[in-house]
């Protein structure tokens, strides 16, 4: 592998980027109407999301870290993927079979910033099978010390009346039994400086009603981010959320919104567009790194001005 010291994604002697104002940096609304099968694939979107696959430059923050990341095929944490492979951390990513071609992009991606990338697809609603995830990735990785739950399940229904016990079983174990497994799995092998991240969400404090099975999920996980970090800090291991507003994901064009949300998604926020997984990956490197050694049980909010975690 190359030495990531000279990797050319480095930021080292390059020119300063102009100032641009963030308002205008990415498409806003009206988006078209657009209907994927769950999970949905972002190279299927319209506009394609930034992850940034072109634009995340790296520094060599996470040289030599090994790092998970569920639901690594796209959004936050593809944006999460490639951001830590350019810091120089080997990366393994969970996704559903379904989400194959998304992911294989990611991978390359990852290899072509000289890292280890490894691909795990699965279905983290079964609990042997998030078992298995670890160790996968830890065999794969050669170990393991950022943790990164973000897989989630989201799907719009306009009545508590409309959601099915299915529905609801897969939303709680998706977004809560897994990352309970998975953590549990993990501990033993995550040494003092490691760190685990949630991606948890503005509707953990300001739910849509048409979310109401989500929603919860997302505050249960801002809960647990603030239980566990008390619990693990004597051990030396952090962990943080994150709480995005309205991303452009291919959770949204997958039944997490109604096509009238769609055409307007993100523009009553006060920068008036949805914001880009790329967008919030300088926030999981710097939870990740270790020079963000004093954050423990923080939610880092990224909204585009709308609400706080």
């Amino acid at each position: 592998m190359p030495d990531n010291a000279s990797n050319s994604n480095s930021r080292q002697g390059q020119p300063a980027q102009p100032l641009q104002n963030p308002a205008d940096k990415y498409p806003k609304p009206p988006f078209a109407r657009q209907s994927q099968r769950w999970p949905g694939l972002a190279g299927a979107m319209i506009p394609p999301p930034d992850h940034g696959e072109h634009s995340y430059q790296g520094s060599g923050r996470l040289q030599g870290r090994r790092a998970l990341i569920t639901g690594g095929d796209s959004g936050m944490g593809r944006a999460a993927a490639i951001a830590f492979a350019r810091e120089g951390a080997d990366v393994a990513i969970n996704y559903l079979p379904a989400e194959e071609p998304d992911a294989q992009q990611v991978i390359d991606l990852i290899r072509s910033a000289g890292r280890n990338g490894v691909a795990i697809p699965g279905d983290l609603r079964d609990a042997a099978f998030c078992r298995t995830l670890v160790q996968a990735a830890t065999n794969g990785l050669g170990g393991l010390d950022i943790l990164v739950n973000n897989a989630a399940h989201q799907q719009t229904r306009p009545s508590v009346l409309d959601i099915s016990d299915e529905d609801f079983d897969a939303t709680m174990k998706t977004n809560i039994y897994a990352p309970f497994w998975i953590i549990k799995a993990a501990l033993p092998h995550m040494q003092p400086g490691s760190a685990i991240i949630a991606t948890t969400s503005e509707q953990a404090y300001d739910p849509s009603p048409d979310l109401y099975d989500y929603a919860q999920t997302k505050a249960a996980t801002m809960n647990y981010v603030k239980s566990l970090a008390k619990q693990l800090a004597g051990r030396g291991i952090r962990v943080n959320g994150v709480a995005p507003g309205p991303i452009w994901t291919p959770l949204q064009v997958s039944g997490g919104a109604t096509m009238e949300k769609l055409e307007s998604f993100g523009g009553s926020t006060p920068m008036g567009r949805p914001g880009q997984p790329a967008e919030l990956a300088s926030i999981y490197v710097q939870l990740a790194a270790a020079d963000a050694s004093y954050a423990t049980g923080q939610v880092y909010g990224s909204g585009g001005g709308s609400g706080q975690p």
